[in-house]
């Protein structure tokens, strides 16, 4: 097949087979993860889940679990799109699980109520079946569905992410090539102005406004953070309610090197890709920081080495970034600042359990 062939089918046998995954009871679960997934398949996602290879483990440790704490799960994507980078075919999706919690999940106790578990998914494709996925699960936002929340308030607004505003987002039909292309080369070139900017010179919210990437984002730009951040509006409220408090807390100097055995910056990307209007990126992990600076989700400043998984999917309008969706695991990035939000959850629910 051409590789414009290759991308269809990829994007629609997993779209099906997805489907029929988060539907499955328990008797045919393990069927429906044969039907798309290699048998040695290699699975890495969103703490407490983590990296796993083989069907067996997969179902064992995703899909059985869900299936039991939501029996009438559905899956629900906005977003499908596919590609090829350094030879390697993907399919990229965001979307929600939805189902009513009825038995506990992660320690979390059920609540009865409908919960939607956001997520950012990358599977990368060889003969028709999944070699290897990667999954964002947003558990920190399951967690506030569920009644609890272990941080400071988030800056953003939280809240079930939207689809796009043009209802294109499932790509199930052959795209312009040159537009893909122009799609992704406009997310790289903002990257390249994020990763351009130097924190060290104290700037700040102005510098922030005035540097390049304001030549990128559509003046009605949405960003779509992750629960614990938020989501933004406009260039001023990316800026106010995350941009700024991120670099306060991970200072970039792009004259330095990477902590010791983090890996250059922008450097780990496993995938980029253009369908369209709509491009994506994703590492693992695919930011490497230092925790200098204070205020970040509420903590102080560690002076740690920290690594945070990352996809961003984008969709463009008229040459300019409009909307961006950012799966982070935000809970792993906690952990790594000694901060078990899993753990604080699981406690306060003990406590509620004993008054």
């Amino acid at each position: 097949m051409t590789p414009d062939a290759t991308h269809l089918a990829n994007k629609r046998a997993v779209l099906s087979a997805m489907n029929a995954i988060a539907e499955s009871s328990p008797s045919t679960l393990g069927k429906s993860l044969a039907h798309i997934y290699h048998p040695d398949a290699h699975w890495r996602g969103s703490h407490p889940m983590n990296e796993m290879s083989g069907v067996d483990a997969i179902e064992r440790t995703v899909w059985r679990p869900l299936i039991a704490s939501f029996p009438d799960l559905e899956r629900r994507d906005t977003i499908v799109i596919g590609g090829r980078f350094e030879e390697r075919d993907y399919v990229g999706m965001v979307g929600h699980l939805a189902g009513s919690f009825k038995r506990d999940w992660n320690g979390i106790p059920a609540t009865e109520q409908i919960i939607y578990l956001r997520y950012g998914e990358f599977h990368q494709m060889v003969d028709g079946k999944i070699v290897q996925s990667t999954v964002l699960v947003d558990v920190m936002d399951f967690i506030r569905q569920a009644g609890f929340w272990p941080m400071a308030p988030s800056l953003g607004a939280e809240g079930m992410w939207p689809g796009p505003i043009s209802n294109d987002g499932i790509v199930l039909t052959a795209q312009d090539p040159v537009e893909s292309a122009a799609s992704l080369k406009l997310t790289l070139e903002m990257h390249a102005a994020l990763g351009g900017h130097d924190d060290t010179l104290n700037t700040g919210r102005e510098g922030l406004l005035t540097m390049p990437q304001a030549q990128y984002w559509h003046p009605k730009m949405m960003w779509y953070g992750p629960s614990g951040i938020g989501s933004t509006r406009g260039l001023e409220g990316f800026v106010d309610y995350h941009q700024l408090p991120f670099r306060i807390a991970f200072p970039r100097d792009p004259n330095l090197p990477q902590p010791t055995g983090m890996g250059k910056h922008g450097g780990s990307h496993y995938v980029r890709i253009g369908d369209g209007r709509y491009s994506a990126t994703s590492g693992w992990p695919s930011r490497h920081m230092m925790h200098q600076g204070g205020g970040w989700l509420g903590l102080p400043a560690t002076g740690r080495a920290v690594s945070m998984r990352v996809m961003d999917f984008y969709r463009a309008d008229q040459g300019l970034i409009r909307e961006n969706w950012v799966p982070i695991d935000i809970i792993q990035v906690l952990l790594q600042l000694d901060v078990d939000v899993l753990a604080r959850v699981r406690s306060q629910f003990g406590m509620a359990k004993r008054t």
